[in-house]
């Protein structure tokens, strides 16, 4: 029986050599993060290029990400969003940082979706609830979180209000690079992990599939 494979060096390499190349912003963003001693929470590239897979597929007007970091993964999204809509696509980044907002930005400018991107600053908690308030409730067509693990289950519950039937919503990091499978491993982000796979995975109101991509991304469309 086959099963997912661990990349190595080489294997990294060959991935990102036969999947679309980056954009000169995107190519920027990830250099640069790389550089950073958190660099670990940024998507990779093969990464990025599944979601803007997902993006076209889901045919993405309306998106929301939560936790933006520097932004590439929200640069990604939002390039195919508005190669789809133009100017009418949306994408809403949520994170706590006014600092983070700010560098992402610079790489939104420079790839051309800044108009597109709207910031939202504060808890995302809050942040979704707002938006939820201000009318998104089943309009959004993809959503991406990889913020706070503890905060993931209410992350999904609002995910699930905002999301329009056939919507997608991705959650980063369930893997939590292995630790997910030891049962010896118990602390809180651990344990939100486990909760939130379970969760999705009892839920009938959504499609849902458990990838070994990156870190692990957990795919839940809403029916």
């Amino acid at each position: 029986m086959s099963r997912s494979i661990g990349l190595d060096a080489t294997l990294t390499d060959y991935v990102r050599k036969v999947n679309p190349a980056e954009s000169p912003a995107l190519k920027r963003c990830r250099e640069e993060t790389e550089a950073r001693e958190d660099a670990n929470m940024q998507v990779s590239p093969e990464q990025a290029a599944f979601m803007k897979m997902i993006a076209r597929m889901v045919n993405a007007k309306t998106a929301v990400e939560v936790g933006v970091f520097t932004g590439y993964s929200a640069l990604a999204v939002a390039e195919t969003m508005k190669a789809l809509h133009g100017e009418k696509a949306r994408l809403y980044a949520c994170d706590v940082s006014h600092e983070l907002i700010g560098i992402a930005e610079d790489y939104w400018k420079e790839g051309d979706v800044a108009d597109v991107i709207r910031p939202v600053i504060g808890d995302a908690r809050e942040s979704l609830i707002g938006l939820i308030n201000d009318g998104l409730a089943e309009s959004v067509d993809m959503m991406f979180v990889d913020a706070d693990k503890t905060g993931y289950p209410e992350y999904y519950t609002a995910g699930l209000t905002l999301l329009r039937p056939g919507g997608v919503m991705l959650f980063d990091n369930v893997l939590w690079s292995g630790s997910v499978a030891d049962p010896s491993t118990t602390d809180p982000d651990t344990e939100a992990l486990r909760a939130i796979a379970q969760k999705v995975n009892q839920d009938d109101r959504v499609e849902n599939a458990f990838t070994a991509i990156g870190d692990g991304l957990l795919i839940a469309m809403k029916r």
